[in-house]
């Protein structure tokens, strides 16, 4: 049988459509604003949840046992590190499925919440909304074979104890990119995308300069082709925050972040960050644009 042009043309389409890429996976699902938010209602429920501290604790296993349900192996690395109250214990956890032999795109938060004294600041958007985020990657993304490995990194002692300092910030992502340099995984780790406080009701994600320009255009780029154009803010500005120890090793981040959370950012650090402050939508929002950048950040990173 002999085809017409016209007919091989669509011969060609079809094949085409049949046959996806590695990549494709990652737009033929989508997180639940829904699921995120009873993540967060899940912290929430444990109170205030600084490092070192029971409730810190209890959400730990209650992440480490969502985490295990959807197959994962779970790192912990724990470490005792000098705080200005002294010597505190932390525990990072490192969520995987494949070794990262194919290399790796990492998902990063922190779980911790600011130490307030004997205040029950519960956290709900800091970092409540990030933890519940990446929880909710890590499911739906569960089912991934294909391209490069995910793996979902869960950060302890972020928040300062006093004052935000050298020394008095990032204790869990100065310790892990430490311990990634000095293991040889840095190299397996082609890219972080950190989330923190993406759960603002009117949220407004700012464009940070500390982030790899390149993997920031991208986020942004996807945001506008999938019409999610109404999260990013016009305010441009540096932020020290859980990328900077590991852009220092090299590894190519994006820090996602709203820092405008309530008018004139009074929400954040006091006791207002609660579960009314928090929305699915935004979350969702935030997901859907990891989600959809996925396919050309793992074809740029392969060179496919």
């Amino acid at each position: 049988m002999r085809l017409t042009l016209v007919q091989c043309l669509i011969l060609a389409l079809l094949v085409c459509s049949c046959v996806q890429s590695p990549w494709v996976a990652a737009d033929a699902v989508s997180v639940s604003g829904a699921k995120a938010m009873e993540y967060v209602m899940a912290q929430v429920a444990f109170g205030s949840r600084p490092p070192g501290s029971p409730a810190l604790q209890k959400c730990r296993e209650y992440i480490t046992g969502q985490l295990r349900g959807w197959g994962y192996q779970i790192d912990e690395d724990a470490f005792d590190v000098e705080t200005p109250y002294g010597s505190k214990k932390m525990v990072n956890l490192i969520a995987r499925k494949g070794a990262g032999g194919k290399g790796v795109i990492a998902f990063a938060t922190h779980y911790d919440t600011k130490y307030m004294g004997d205040k029950n600041f519960v956290g709900a958007n800091d970092a409540g909304s990030s933890t519940a985020l990446v929880m909710e990657l890590a499911r739906v993304l569960a089912p991934h074979k294909e391209g490069m490995d995910y793996w979902f990194v869960f950060l302890d002692g972020e928040e300062a104890f006093i004052e935000w300092s050298t020394f008095d910030s990032t204790y869990g992502s100065r310790h892990l990119a430490r311990r990634w340099k000095e293991e040889g995984t840095a190299s397996k780790i082609q890219a972080l995308i950190l989330l923190d406080m993406i759960g603002d009701r009117d949220l407004d994600v700012f464009k940070e300069r500390n982030s790899t320009p390149w993997l920031m255009n991208l986020f942004w780029e996807t945001a506008g082709r999938i019409g999610l154009s109404d999260i990013l803010s016009n305010i441009e500005t540096e932020v020290q925050d859980d990328h900077i120890p590991f852009l220092d090793i090299g590894i190519p981040c994006v820090d996602i972040i709203d820092l405008n959370y309530g008018p004139g950012n009074s929400y954040h650090h006091t006791l207002q960050d609660t579960l009314d402050k928090v929305s699915p939508d935004s979350m969702e929002k935030v997901g859907k644009v990891v989600l959809a950048m996925l396919p050309q950040l793992q074809k740029r990173l392969s060179g496919k």
